[in-house]
């Protein structure tokens, strides 16, 4: 009973702060704001921290398949919620949808980045001797071969190095499933405002969304001030911004569609009647969520 009890105030008092509609219109302003001030950190970064090791365990455990993790706890807690509420699994599948498109532009994203970065960049050999009738190198400075017709990752891979124009996929996954997070989770606060049934697996399920999303701006406050790349890492915040509000504050408000899941909340909190935020009575909807 104990455990319940702080259970439910812990979700209760972290669903209030998701759910309320000034934190959700104004969360990606502040994660732009950490996004272009981060790389100040690294002003204050210890190199000897644990946290400037790439081979941390944070790292190689959530950062590397940080898209899987968002899916199966925020895909698991949309799953839940939507079936608990209409016990209608085509409309469970339906809400689910919006990260299966959310990840299919994540590995589009991917894909163009590569293929932009082998475009703009090439590979290197460094060289611990100068050539033949090249002369001396400059103090300090090593020989470089070009090596060309290598992609980044064969010449990552072959421990050469890979100079050109990149944008961090990094900084772009973590911005994208941060905001991703926000907007899923969020539709939970109404949901208990409501007096919805909400049993400790469901509880346990958003509370685990929201220390993933703690774990995600953790990450990439490390990133920028341990490993500080720029423009690199703007250029991804900027890419995770654009692409979370062609999302969620375009495509996804056309409503419920053959060709759009809809906003989260959709169908779930509201009747077919309520639009724009507002009910049929002529009040907004709870805690400021948008229905159609």
């Amino acid at each position: 009973m104990f455990l319940n009890s702080v259970l439910v105030a812990v979700t209760n008092l972290a669903a209030g702060l998701l759910g309320n509609a000034s934190f959700r219109r104004h969360f990606h302003l502040l994660l732009s704001a950490v996004v272009l001030f981060g790389p100040a950190l690294s002003l204050w970064g210890n190199q000897y921290s644990i946290f400037a090791k790439k081979s941390h365990f944070l790292y190689r455990m959530f950062l590397r398949s940080g898209w899987g993790w968002t899916c199966v706890f925020a895909g698991s807690f949309v799953f839940l919620l939507s079936y608990t509420v209409r016990q209608s699994f085509s409309l469970s599948l339906r809400h689910v949808s919006r990260l299966a498109v959310a990840g299919g532009l994540w590995m589009g994203f991917r894909r163009l980045l590569a293929l932009l970065g082998d475009a703009t960049g090439s590979c290197y050999e460094p060289l611990t001797a100068p050539l033949e009738g090249k002369g001396l190198a400059e103090p300090g400075q090593p020989l470089l071969l070009l090596r060309e017709d290598l992609t980044k990752a064969v010449c990552l891979n072959k421990g050469m190095l890979w100079r050109g124009y990149e944008v961090s996929e990094d900084t772009f996954l973590l911005c994208l499933c941060c905001l991703l997070l926000v907007e899923e989770v969020a539709i939970f606060g109404p949901y208990l405002a409501l007096g919805g049934p909400s049993g400790a697996p469901l509880r346990l399920l958003f509370l685990f969304c929201v220390l993933l999303l703690e774990l995600w701006v953790f990450l990439l406050l490390c990133l920028l001030a341990y490993f500080p790349q720029f423009p690199s890492q703007l250029l991804g915040g900027a890419l995770g911004c654009l692409s979370w509000r062609a999302l969620y504050q375009g495509w996804y408000r056309q409503g419920p569609s053959w060709y759009c899941p809809g906003r989260p909340g959709v169908g779930l909190l509201t009747t077919q009647g309520q639009k724009d935020g507002v009910k049929d009575n002529g009040r907004p909807a709870a805690n400021g969520v948008e229905t159609h």
